[in-house]
């Protein structure tokens, strides 16, 4: 805590914070600038997120040269292929960044950058790696273009561009890296959340043609898994009753796990809360959907394209012949029972203790801190460090619009 008299005394302390940054045994990424007295304190008052008589002022973000050595094209679940940096290894604030993502075509031309340039590269907000801009005076002629691909480098399948997007997707819905990844967000927590089947596993499971839908995770047997190199009889036991105990399911987690595009936690709740049943659901047109308040004309058109394919109806008629059960939530059952709330930054809308008192009375709980317990992280404006912690840890995180979405639905019924 320092003491500071005036304006350029607080700017020459940020600076002096800046400098020390790196040598200290711990991270920062800032200062708090407050009014030292309570008197001043008290007649500026508070807003609903924050007081007014103090301010947070964040560090830029630190900026490092590397070269990039190649690019690699990785294709997700929903077919969008993502081109990614492949880095020689460099030192950021503590972490050492080899990859970072390039995010589109577009991005690329827009920054101007080639293979084998030298780069500038930052972790954006202190956590992601970003490649900022290429170092132009550094070129020595033998860079080469970054070419993106026309065909998928997964299945080969053309690749489109729908005019509105700036991402290029493989639209092969059989492309083994969109089935495997599929899987994977299927079984994992922002899906199912099956214990024993998190990526590692899986991939050796589909390597292994144990799995290639996924209807044959439900049929799993222990003696399939405990013959597989690091697997034994314990834990294909503990995996086999862990797929076991998630086939009585909801609505709304089996229409999240199946990672329809822009049908994510919360729409899916809103969908569980107005459909009775999958049937139901399936059948629903596209302006059906789109009059329920927060499903828009994207999401209401991935959804009915989804169901209409006649590879997807006859996957769900696998996944309810494998012993899938969609059970109706209780009239009355609290809509967050058994989730874990963490609040950080600043909500618009209503004030932290509002927000928690409304997740309390939806059956959630409030905790202060982040640990393997919270199953949400809720972000406001300005978010603190706890973001960092969630997103390596793989917890959810709601922006302040999905959390007001989500509290509007109330109770399943």
């Amino acid at each position: 805590v320092r003491r500071c008299a005036s304006p350029k005394e607080v700017e020459q302390c940020f600076h002096h914070l800046v400098s020390i940054r790196n040598d200290l045994e711990y991270e920062i990424d800032g200062m708090v600038v407050k009014v030292d007295s309570f008197e001043l304190q008290n007649r500026l008052g508070t807003t609903t997120r924050a007081p007014r008589w103090a301010v947070a002022w964040k560090f830029p973000a630190t900026q490092v040269r590397t070269t990039i050595e190649d690019v690699e094209f990785q294709v997700g679940r929903t077919g969008a292929v993502t081109p990614v940096a492949v880095l020689a290894p460099v030192n950021v604030n503590g972490v050492t960044v080899r990859r970072a993502t390039l995010h589109n075509q577009d991005e690329i031309e827009r920054k101007g950058l080639r293979i084998g340039d030298t780069v500038l590269i930052q972790r954006a907000g202190d956590v992601i790696p970003e490649v900022v801009k290429p170092v132009i005076e550094a070129r020595d002629g033998n860079e080469l273009p970054i070419v993106f691909p026309r065909n998928c480098p997964e299945c080969d399948h053309r690749l489109v561009r729908p005019g509105n997007e700036a991402v290029t997707r493989c639209p092969n819905p059989h492309c083994p890296a969109q089935r495997l990844r599929s899987l994977i967000y299927f079984a994992g927590r922002d899906g199912m959340d099956i214990e024993g089947l998190g990526r590692k596993n899986m991939e050796q499971l589909v390597r292994e043609g144990l799995i290639s839908d996924v209807p044959d995770i439900f049929r799993l047997r222990t003696g399939d898994l405990a013959e597989l190199e690091g697997w034994g009889k314990k834990s294909a036991e503990n995996t086999v009753k862990a797929i076991m105990d998630v086939r009585r399911t909801t609505l709304a987690r089996l229409v999240r796990a199946l990672g329809i595009r822009y049908i994510g936690e919360v729409n899916a709740g809103i969908l569980a809360a107005r459909y009775p049943d999958l049937e139901a659901l399936m059948s629903a047109s596209a302006e059906d959907l789109m009059e329920l308040e927060g499903i828009g004309r994207q999401a209401a058109t991935s959804l009915e394209e989804y169901f209409k394919d006649p590879s997807v109806q006859e996957m769900i008629r696998e996944l309810l012949a494998a012993g899938v059960e969609i059970v109706p939530v209780a009239r009355g059952e609290k809509l967050l029972a058994g989730r874990v709330f963490l609040f950080t930054g600043a909500l618009s809308g209503m004030s932290r203790n509002e927000a928690k008192q409304r997740v309390k009375a939806l059956g959630g709980q409030v905790v202060s801190a982040v640990s393997g317990r919270v199953t949400d992280l809720v972000a406001g404006e300005k978010p603190g460090s706890k973001i960092k912690k969630a997103e390596e840890l793989g917890i959810r995180i709601l922006n302040e619009e999905e959390f007001n979405r989500l509290l509007d639905q109330e109770e399943v019924a």
